[in-house]
This record gives structure tokens, C-alpha cells and sequence, in this order.
């Protein structure tokens, strides 16, 4: 009886002490380190690890941009590109009067010619109109040198194996002369005679505008060639 007081004894003076600093005594009577410290490198390293990332992610776009800034400077200055050519803009030209013969019409021809006259623009792509020395109602002219549009008159005589050209629902025979390309009609009940003088390249891409007047005010007969998409 007198040795378990004893230890009871002893047991409590230990419990004493564990209140008196703080600690506890495990079950098994091994006391853990409570040290603080003991906890504070994976803490440390925790902390210095996502202040590294933090870096990373501000320093990379930074470095990227000194990088774009550095080869900007470093790398020759592009020329910058030629402007190309309004087709709406107009090029300097004469506005004297073309030249042109104007031969009488019967009235069928002279009603269809004013009909056409009347609808063409007063330009046709950079070249812009210009006033015509006689038939002003059925003669046309644009540019500087002159591209002429003619109504009226005798149809062209060409080989039956010539090329025709249809051009916006119109067909055309082209003749390739010293100065200039005649472009005739051969679809029209009136004939239709344009020249695209030899300083203008690709004489078809001239007639687009041409050509839907034309669908829009004459109409079409005559013998049509073959070869004529209609």
C-alpha cells in the first residue's frame, strides 16, 4: 500500500511539472519534441519556393518584351509599300476635243446611238471623259490618249474562223492594228466600234462598263456569230 501511494505520489508531481511548463506527457511516456524550430525548413522552404514561381511569372513576360523591343531595333526598317493606283482616280489628260467623224445615221440608228450616249459614264476605270469635235450623240471619248466608243455605222467583214470575245453579255471581234485595237460589236442590231489605243494594255478589260451600257440600251440582233456565249 505504502509503494503505490509512493508512485501515485510520483505520478502526480509529474503531472504538476508537465502543467507548470506546458507540456504533456504521451501515453507511452516518450515526450515529443515541441520545438517550434524543428517545423520551420519545410515552412522556409515552402515559402521560398512559391516566392521563386512568383518571379518566374513576372520576370518571363518582362523578358519577353525586352526581347521584342531588342529585335525590333536591331532589325532593318521595312520600306513601306507602294500605293497602287485608284481605278476611280483620274489621270491628268487634255480635255481638248477628240477628233472624231460623225456620219449620218438613219432614225433607227441615230434613236438607238442617243440612248447609248445618254447612259455611258463619264468615266470608264482612271480615264475620264472628254468632249468629241462632231456627233457629241453618238460619239464618245475618255483618256488622254483617246479611247473612242462609236455607234452607228457599216459592220466590220471578218473571217468566219476569227475569235470573238464576250465581254458582260456583249460579243466583240478584235483587231490589232499598228496604234490601237478596234473592238466591234457583231451581237447588236447597231454597231458599236470602240479603240483602246496601244499605250493601254489588255484592250478586253477595257469594255466591262462598255458592254453593260450597251446590254441596258441596244439590243441585239444581226448575224450572230457561232461563237458568241449567250
Amino acid at each position: 500500500m505504502d509503494e503505490m501511494t509512493t508512485s501515485s505520489a510520483a505520478l502526480d508531481d509529474d503531472a504538476a511539472r508537465d502543467a507548470a511548463d506546458g507540456t504533456s506527457e504521451p501515453a507511452d511516456g516518450n515526450r515529443g519534441s515541441t520545438d517550434p524550430a524543428s517545423a520551420a525548413p519545410a515552412g522556409r522552404d515552402r515559402t521560398m519556393r512559391g516566392a521563386a514561381l512568383l518571379a518566374t511569372v513576372i520576370a518571363l513576360p518582362i523578358t519577353l518584351l525586352v526581347a521584342v523591343l531588342a529585335f525590333s531595333k536591331l532589325s532593318p526598317d521595312t520600306p513601306a509599300a507602294a500605293p497602287s493606283p485608284s481605278a476611280t482616280t483620274a489621270r491628268v489628260q487634255s480635255t481638248t476635243p477628240v477628233q472624231m467623224a460623225a456620219p449620218a445615221l438613219a432614225a433607227r440608228p441615230a434613236t438607238v446611238c442617243r440612248a447609248l450616249l445618254s447612259q455611258l459614264p463619264t468615266s470608264i476605270r482612271d480615264l475620264a471623259q472628254r468632249p468629241v469635235s462632231a456627233g457629241p450623240e453618238q460619239n464618245a471619248a475618255y483618256g488622254d490618249p483617246a479611247l473612242t466608243v462609236a455607234c452607228g455605222g457599216t459592220e466590220p467583214a471578218f473571217p468566219s474562223t476569227d475569235e470573238v470575245w464576250t465581254v458582260n453579255g456583249v460579243c466583240w471581234h478584235l483587231a490589232e492594228q499598228a496604234d490601237d485595237a478596234v473592238l466591234s460589236t457583231v451581237d447588236r442590231e447597231t454597231l458599236i466600234t470602240v479603240r483602246v489605243p496601244g499605250a493601254y494594255e489588255q484592250p478586253l478589260q477595257w469594255l466591262p462598263t462598255i458592254s453593260s451600257t450597251i446590254v441596258a440600251s441596244v439590243p441585239s440582233g444581226g448575224a450572230i456569230p457561232s461563237g458568241c456565249q449567250r
